[in-house]
């Protein structure tokens, strides 16, 4: 099979990609797609836009593709708060032109969508979306494209929906990543609320290898869940990462974040294995240890806001 990955350059996106070989990866470049998550990796680089339907079906058309993986998305749940505009057009505009491609030319597309969309609700592959933010409003939405396109075109679409990720490369922006790197710095970790809200993690390796396996097995129109299986507090994990760095945190709450879920708790249908969440912290602090030139230019407003939503808010 020819894949082509869309947000092939980002978090989890690249991931994916260093499981595959002589894959095309398409992606915008924006804030968090960056191409040196691609070195070493045997694929072909496009810079592009899902929303660009002219130039995806071109990429489509010239490698012969067989299965779209889209990873392209805006995903930070603090800048949808702040302008909500964008996720619409990336997270569902964006995939509506992947899906017309994909009927157009018979593909197979795996749309990679995210817990949120269940909203503080346990939830099987069937529950009812209940999102809570702008973000995950745009990946409800996209997710029901998908299904109506099954339906009314029998386009060969499946949905896959992982709990919250973590590991090498994930912009500086998200909990685990700041806490580490403020961490490192002496500076002290914004916390939104009480800190008490829990999230299921599933370290970025094992989603990448998971999703590769229901990418080629999975079944047409189906959903499939892929909880980590490790829930824990945000406040917790913050401490667990001070441990293994062996440095003191410094804790500051702050106000919440409107529309805050307060946990995320997923059932799968299907059976796998993921590693510790101990395991996992432990790469990951090792690997930013390891990679400041990775991170170190990344340290823009990230790094310094605590409160990133309540500007324009």
């Amino acid at each position: 099979m020819k894949f082509l990955v869309t947000g092939g350059a980002g978090f989890i996106g690249s991931a994916f990609v260093r499981q595959l070989k002589d894959s095309i990866v398409l992606d915008a470049l924006t804030y968090a797609g960056r191409e040196e998550n691609l070195r070493g990796v045997d694929c072909t680089f496009v810079k592009g836009n899902i929303t660009d339907y002219e130039l995806v079906k071109k990429v489509v058309e010239e490698n012969k593709v067989d299965v779209i993986v889209n990873f392209a998305a805006e995903t930070h749940v603090d800048r949808s708060i702040v302008n909500p505009r964008p996720f619409l057009e990336s997270n569902v505009f964006g995939v509506v032109n992947l899906l017309q491609i994909s009927k157009e030319k018979n593909l197979r597309l795996v749309h990679i969508s995210t817990d949120e969309v269940y909203g503080d609700n346990e939830a099987d592959e069937n529950s009812p979306l209940r999102p809570s933010s702008p973000y995950s409003a745009s990946k409800a939405s996209a997710d029901m494209f998908v299904m109506a396109y099954v339906r009314t075109y029998g386009v060969d679409a499946l949905i896959i929906r992982p709990s919250n990720n973590y590991g090498p490369r994930q912009f500086p922006e998200k909990l685990i990543p700041k806490t580490i790197i403020r961490t490192l710095f002496d500076k002290p970790i914004p916390v939104y609320g009480d800190g008490k809200q829990v999230r299921d993690w599933i370290y970025v390796e094992d989603t990448a290898r998971i999703i590769k396996g229901i990418v080629e097995n999975g079944e047409k129109g189906k959903i499939y869940n892929i909880p980590g299986g490790h829930s824990i507090s945000n406040i917790e994990i913050i401490y667990k990462i001070g441990s293994i760095l062996g440095k003191e945190v410094k804790v500051k709450f702050v106000k919440d974040r409107p529309g805050h879920d307060r946990f995320y708790k997923m059932k799968p249908s299907i059976k796998y294995d993921t590693i510790s969440i101990d395991e996992g912290l432990k790469r990951t602090v090792d690997w930013y240890r390891e990679n400041r030139e990775w991170w170190e230019p990344l340290l823009g407003d990230s790094f310094v806001e605590e409160v990133p939503w309540e500007k324009g808010y």
